[in-house]
C-alpha cells in the first residue's frame, strides 16, 4: 500500500468514523523508523520497544494539538526524542549508577544482548556513541544514521542549525578521536 500524506491522515484522525483507521496508519508509517532512532538512543530493545509506544500514546492524546508547522514524521520525532531523554535520565536516577557505570553496563549489553548484530567496527561505533553526551549522540544518530536535515534535527530538538552543527562536528571528532586510539 502506498503511504498516505500527513493531511490524509490526520482527515482519517479527526473523523470519528475513521479515528481508528488514522491511528493505525499513523503507526504503521511511522513505528520502524520512531523505534529505530529511540534503539539508536537507549541500545536495549525491551526499553525502545517501551518508549515507542509510549510515543505514539503521547501522540495519540495530543494529535489536536499538532498544528502542521512541521510534518507528522517530524513531530513524532520530536515526541520521541524527549521520551527517550526523559527514559535516560530518569534511568540514571532511578538506578543510581555513576554515568561511568551506566556506560559500563550498556557496553556490556552491546557485547552480550542476541539483539545486536553486526560488524565490530559497528560494535565500536556503538560504544563510542555511548561516551558522547546524550544531545551529541542524539544529533549524531539523527545526522548521520537517519540522514536528516539539520533544518529537521532543529524542530525536533529545538536547537538552532548553529548548535546543531557544533554538536555534530564535536561528536565527530571525539568517534575519530576514539577511533585512532583504539
Amino acid at each position: 500500500m502506498k503511504p498516505l500524506d500527513d493531511s490524509a491522515i490526520l482527515s482519517l484522525i479527526k473523523n470519528p468514523s475513521t479515528q481508528e483507521k488514522g491511528y493505525r496508519i499513523l503507526v504503521e508509517q511511522y513505528q520502524a523508523r520512531v523505534y529505530g532512532i529511540i534503539r539508536k538512543m537507549v541500545l536495549i530493545h525491551d526499553d525502545a520497544d517501551d518508549i515507542t509506544q509510549n510515543t505514539f500514546i503521547k501522540a495519540f492524546k495530543n494529535i489536536n494539538k499538532f498544528k502542521g508547522n512541521s510534518s507528522l514524521f517530524t513531530w513524532l520525532y520530536r515526541i520521541a526524542t524527549n521520551e527517550s531523554l526523559n527514559f535516560l535520565n530518569k534511568k540514571k536516577k532511578r538506578i543510581f549508577l555513576q554515568i561511568n557505570d551506566h556506560e559500563e553496563k550498556m557496553e556490556n549489553y552491546l557485547d552480550q544482548s542476541p539483539h545486536i548484530d553486526g560488524s565490530k567496527i559497528e560494535i565500536l561505533l556503538q560504544k563510542i556513541l555511548l561516551k558522547l553526551p546524550e544531545k551529541q549522540r542524539l544529533v549524531f544518530n539523527l545526522k548521520y544514521f537517519e540522514e536528516l536535515s539539520y533544518d529537521d534535527i532543529s524542530t525536533i530538538t529545538e536547537t538552532s542549525v548553529g548548535a546543531l552543527k557544533a554538536s555534530y562536528h564535536h561528536a565527530v571528532k571525539k568517534i575519530e578521536k576514539e577511533i585512532k586510539g583504539e
